[in-house]
């Protein structure tokens, strides 16, 4: 299999897109851009990790921190200020790795001490693309917005993949058989939606109680591979070495029948999700057709790869990778 790229191309925001975005209330006006959040004069690094905290002259941040503010407003309050004046921004973090290069803002409530996170990224059309799909066909409701090349992404929580593997996999009070289950359906609906670059730390898990035990849920928090790969098996998470361990939890715990059952209870939601979302979906396929998402020589790749796959001769006539998306979900 060869392997992901390691440099995404990114695809500018066009007239075309900004039309559909403005039309399901995705459009804003922002007082800040992700341009101007680059002018720190210094940072020091967070821990041992890509991320550095970055600081700013302190007359610039009385801007950056009450009009961050205002921008926390508008994803959580349609901009109701009256009900934020208690908060501001306590960091920023710059994260140096990745195609996006996001910038992680951490808001604090005065009054206790609770806090939030949002992230301010750079625009790109696989990257809404991604983030539409998660909203319309995923069992998971995310909110974001965007004006001109800055886009605005709400904090989704949870334990990074690849944190978890390390210190709750294998933990006694795991539900092993649970947590297999949910990589099963998580890995059936990235190969159906076509989120590529599934490795462990470019998603999250959830972890629910319930009423007698633990439920989780998988969630991707990075789009930036969406309908750009042109290898069918980068859009399947069972397929990097980084998910390996959870891999063979599902292997010495879930049987071929069992695999086949949850494989399909995925397909069956992810089609009535489909149905239920088909006037949303057509505009998103019309606008996304008129789009470059990736390399010439990659939509030829996949097309040929799924045509194989799905034993459907129709990909071959595909010649965007909108075409091939919607003809993958249509073998659902």
């Amino acid at each position: 299999m060869n392997e992901i790229s390691k440099k995404k191309i990114c695809y500018p925001i066009t007239p075309n897109v900004n039309k559909y975005l403005n039309k399901y209330g995705r459009k804003k006006v922002l007082p800040l851009s992700y341009e101007q959040l680059l002018g720190y004069y210094d940072s020091f690094p967070v821990g041992n990790t890509l991320w550095i905290t970055v600081i700013y002259n302190q007359d610039e941040f009385v801007d950056i921190n009450r009009n961050l503010c205002l921008i926390y407003s508008l994803l959580k309050t349609e901009g109701d200020m009256s009900v934020m004046e208690h908060l501001r921004v306590d960091k920023v973090d710059f994260c140096l790795f990745g195609n996006s290069n996001p910038f992680r803002v951490k808001i604090i409530n005065n009054f206790n001490d609770n806090y939030d996170y949002f992230y301010v990224k750079k625009t790109d059309i696989s990257r809404i693309l991604g983030l539409e799909l998660e909203d319309i066909l995923s069992p998971n409701r995310i909110n974001y917005f965007v004006d001109n090349n800055t886009l605005i992404e709400e904090h989704i929580s949870g334990i990074p993949g690849d944190d978890f593997i390390k210190s709750e996999l294998f933990h006694p009070k795991t539900n092993k058989t649970r947590l297999a289950k949910e990589f099963i359906k998580f890995n059936e609906r990235c190969f159906y939606t076509l989120l590529g670059d599934m490795r462990s730390y470019n998603y999250v898990i959830e972890m629910t109680h319930d009423f007698d035990d633990v439920q989780y849920r998988i969630r991707s928090i990075d789009f930036d591979q969406e309908c750009y790969e042109g290898r069918k098996n980068l859009y399947k998470p069972q397929f990097y070495k980084e998910n390996q361990p959870i891999v063979k939890l599902c292997m010495d715990l879930i049987n071929p029948q069992t695999v086949s059952q949850y494989q399909r209870e995925e397909r069956a939601r992810l089609a009535r999700r489909i149905k239920h979302s088909k006037y949303i979906l057509k505009d998103l396929f019309y606008t996304m057709d008129q789009e470059e998402l990736s390399l010439p020589e990659k939509v030829d790749t996949l097309k040929r790869e799924l045509a194989a796959f799905h034993n459907e001769p129709k990909f071959l006539k595909c010649t965007s990778m909108a075409q091939i998306l919607k003809r993958n979900l249509f073998t659902l």
